[in-house]
């Protein structure tokens, strides 16, 4: 069986510049006249390589300017970011109206259920300051979450190290997620809502830790030239705050930051308030983690619970799409502009988060005394 195969001969005339002949021959090999087509002009693959690099270059240009975008839109000191610049204040607020205006409307939906509380921690029951090793909450504030772990199981659910959050809230009582929901832990032992007794402790992340541990040395190393960058190791996931960096800076410190992530593709980045939160690739998050303990308390497939999240970040909007999803409980989003979110109630400062906690505190003690 023979293959007919068209070839382009170059005129030695033109220079081989782009005329020729065309022959057409009847051969059982083609390849043998492979030496007849004429090779691309001299540098074609330089150009090539040239163009291909360009191109990437381009995409990681792109990639950098959508981080540095994002960057703009998660500070709480851009107002009109892209997620509140089409929306009308006011009817925002119709769609997410105050926790403590629809206080009573929470109080009754929990009538036969257990209401169980999940707390953020930054922004949500402490300010956002610049250093973020001064976000103290006050002991007002502590008083009040401690209140509320007397009657409802509670937890606080962050994006710090489980450690560094429990030293600012100071709470054994409590169930903490830090890490974003990668490192939980149980209240202590022999507390009332423990389930049989036994401690709670689950690390999704754990054979993640040695490159954790890497890439923080390695944007320790890159950001130092940053005046203002600050990189938080909260154990199973970094943080790379950018609060007190000029914002003129923000494109180099994002190329930094990538060009230490592109060595590691199983470390995904996302944006926080002032922050780049660098994560394992798990699918794990603050809305596992809030399935998790309520698991653990046995109201996984409950309808006799009403969890009730509050939280002031990108992050916790993992917890409050569980929720919606659920169709249980309310999402609580602390935020004083616009923003797209699937909470279905707000409150505006930690102020409030405050206020709210205490009302619940006097809605349950009144409960109990039968009024």
């Amino acid at each position: 069986m023979t293959n007919q195969d068209v070839v382009v001969v170059p005129d030695k005339k033109s220079g081989g510049g782009g005329g020729g002949m065309t022959i057409t021959v009847t051969v059982s090999n083609s390849t043998l006249f492979s030496s007849l087509i004429p090779k691309p002009p001299t540098g074609y693959f330089t150009i090539s390589r040239k163009l291909k690099k360009v191109e990437i270059e381009t995409g990681a240009g792109a990639k950098i300017n959508a981080w540095v975008d994002k960057m703009r839109a998660s500070s709480p000191t851009h107002r009109s970011s892209p997620a509140s610049t089409d929306q009308d204040p006011n009817s925002w607020i119709l769609r997410h109206p105050s926790a403590l205006t629809m206080f009573e409307h929470i109080t009754n939906a929990s009538k036969g259920k257990q209401i169980v509380m999940f707390l953020d921690y930054d922004g949500t029951l402490s300010p956002i300051v610049e250093d973020p090793d001064q976000a103290f909450m006050s002991n007002e504030m502590r008083n009040a979450v401690r209140d509320v772990a007397k009657y409802l199981p509670t937890a606080i659910v962050s994006g710090r190290c489980r450690a560094k959050v429990y030293n600012f809230v100071r709470l054994s009582e409590l169930y903490y997620a830090g890490s974003h929901g990668m490192d939980i832990k149980g209240p202590s032992k022999g507390h009332k809502y423990k389930k049989d007794n036994q401690t709670v402790l689950f690390q999704p992340a754990r054979d993640f830790l040695p490159m954790i541990d890497e890439v923080y040395k390695a944007l320790l190393e890159k950001t130092k030239s940053i005046p203002g960058a600050m990189v938080e190791n909260n154990k199973f996931c970094l943080s790379v705050h950018f609060r007190c960096v000029d914002e003129k800076r923000w494109t180099t410190l994002a190329e930094q930051v990538r060009s230490v992530l592109n060595k590691y593709p199983k470390l995904r980045l996302s944006q926080g308030r002032k922050v780049l939160e660098i994560r394992p690739t798990i699918k794990w998050d603050k809305g596992k983690a809030l399935e998790f303990l309520l698991e653990s308390l046995g109201y996984a497939n409950s309808h006799d619970v009403l969890p009730v999240y509050i939280g002031d970040d990108r992050t916790d909007e993992d917890a409050f799409k569980v929720l919606s999803k659920r169709g249980q409980g309310f999402g609580i989003l602390v935020s004083n502009v616009p923003k797209e979110t699937n909470a279905s109630y707000t409150l505006q400062e930690p102020s409030e988060v405050m206020i709210f906690l205490q009302r619940l505190v006097e809605w349950k003690r009144s409960l109990l005394r039968g009024h």
